[in-house]
């Protein structure tokens, strides 16, 4: 008989969930009596998942900005045989600004600050100080974290998750080519009565192909103009300077996007290698908790609504289908008053023109805006208990009224209409592996809603077990499917 048990590691920013994540799988590998080298790689892709997807914020020196789901797979005797581990909803805007206090992924200041003079003179690195993309948050340091050592850590996990030398090259040279790309520059022009760019530092253009392991040409057409296809034909039109750099700006979120996607398939290839039949899971899912600061982007948007799905679950089973069960069964008891967050959801991403429908909506549309999409918004859902409106209309921002409180969410200009990110031309270079590592489509704006039904159908999907974990320390709740 197969056993499921999933582990939802759930709470506020900053309450633990990391930490509670990793001493789980700890005494997961501790009891299993096995003490295996499967053991061990199952463990130290934490140090690897970390470092490339954890981050300094103001609330967290370690704050996960992916959800992840790990699930653990048992012989018939207990020992572990493998394991598997899904990624969610990474934010990739971290990667270009960051929030005055807070910081990049911390893979960035490992790497400065761990490799040897050597290894930088390679890829042309200096100090964290010379990046534009690592001083967004005006902060370079975080209290408690030795960078040396978590270097070391980090490089000794590839090789025990056998990334191969040239693998690691690679790595290596795409977050280079990251940090060099934060500091490329344009400068605007024009050509038959509209605005065009060019990058000004060509020797820095070439330094960052050679790292890509694209064509230098290629890089800069990319950069600085957009390819359209309408009605089969191909028309090529000249980017802003300003849209120059935020088309800069996408193409850099979806490289370090695909190459987190490729460190966890790597490290799946890895860990789930067994092909014997398992007789029992446990999963531990480990998702961000509730966010607000002071400016509220989509990704914190995405945040809030997988907590919103996180606690409908939990009101389901905790409230709802309890109950259900005692009235149905006939037993006296004092019925529990509770709050219902269904409106939220139901605003946010199940109903008709719901918020995310409207975003999906308006980006699709050729003159689509900011503040089209906050006139959508507004007209659409302002008489609804759970949006708020800004006192003026040229406030671009919108509020909800989560379950853990209200939050603003900011629109700034470009947002929307940015939709170059990595472009035909950029896709088609087959050179090298990180040629092909960074071919990659535009993200979609409702990408994210598959990422999250997948989040909220973990535990009723796998489990006959489902366990709460409360970090905050105030139950641990267990209920039967």
């Amino acid at each position: 008989m197969l056993i499921a048990i999933v582990v939802i590691d759930s709470g506020e920013s900053g309450a633990g969930k990391t930490e509670s994540t990793k001493l789980i799988l700890q005494y997961l590998a501790s009891t299993s009596g096995q003490h295996s080298w499967i053991e061990q790689q199952i463990l130290e892709a934490n140090p690897i998942l970390e470092a490339f997807g954890n981050a300094k914020t103001l609330r967290n020196d370690n704050s996960s900005r992916f959800g992840k789901y790990i699930d653990v797979h048992f012989n018939k005797i207990g020992n572990i045989e493998g394991a598997r581990i899904e990624q969610y909803l990474l934010e990739k805007s971290r990667i270009v600004s960051q929030n005055d206090g807070e910081r990049n992924y911390h893979i960035f200041y490992s790497m400065l600050i761990g490799m040897t003079k050597e290894e930088k003179k390679k890829l042309d690195l200096a100090d964290a100080d010379s990046y534009t993309y690592l001083n967004g948050g005006r902060t370079l340091t975080c209290q408690g974290r030795d960078e040396k050592k978590e270097f070391s850590d980090i490089m000794a996990a590839f090789k025990v998750l056998n990334f191969s030398d040239k693998e690691i090259s690679d790595i290596f040279s795409l977050l280079a080519a990251i940090l060099h790309l934060g500091n490329l520059k344009f400068k605007g022009g024009s050509a038959n009565h509209s605005d065009t760019s060019e990058i000004i530092d060509y020797a820095l253009n070439e330094k960052i192909s050679k790292l890509l392991g694209v064509n230098k040409f290629d890089l800069s057409e990319a950069l600085t103009k957009k390819t359209i296809f309408a009605h089969g034909d191909k028309v090529v039109a000249n980017l802003s300077k300003d849209q120059a750099s935020e088309s800069r700006h996408a193409f850099v979120k979806g490289i370090y996007g695909q190459l987190f996607i490729m460190i966890v398939t790597k490290i799946n290839s890895v860990i789930s290698q067994n092909k014997m039949p398992s007789r029992g899971t446990i999963g531990v899912l480990d998702i961000f908790g509730f966010e607000k600061f002071d400016i509220n982007s989509f990704e914190q948007l995405c945040i809030n609504y997988a907590n919103e799905n996180l606690q409908q679950f939990f009101i389901n089973h905790i409230f709802k289908l309890e109950q259900e069960y005692y009235a149905n069964e006939g037993i006296n008891w004092s019925n529990i008053a509770f709050i219902d967050n269904q409106d939220v959801l139901d605003l946010l991403g199940i109903k008709s023109l719901n918020i995310f429908a409207l975003i999906d909506e308006e980006s699709k549309f050729p003159k689509g805006t900011d503040f089209s999409l906050l006139s959508k918004l507004h007209n659409q859902h302002n008489k609804k208990d759970s949006y708020l409106k800004p006192k003026s209309d040229m406030t671009p921002s919108f509020g909800i009224q989560h379950f853990a409180g209200e939050v603003f969410y900011d629109v700034p200009v470009g947002t929307l209409t940015q939709r170059v990110a990595i472009t035909t031309c950029l896709r088609q270079n087959r050179i090298t592996e990180r040629g092909r590592l960074i071919e990659s489509r535009r993200d979609k704006p409702w990408t994210h809603q598959v990422a999250l039904f997948s989040l909220a159908t973990i535990a009723v999907s796998t489990s006959w077990l489902t366990i709460r974990l409360m970090v905050q320390g105030l139950c641990v709740m267990e209920t039967s499917k």
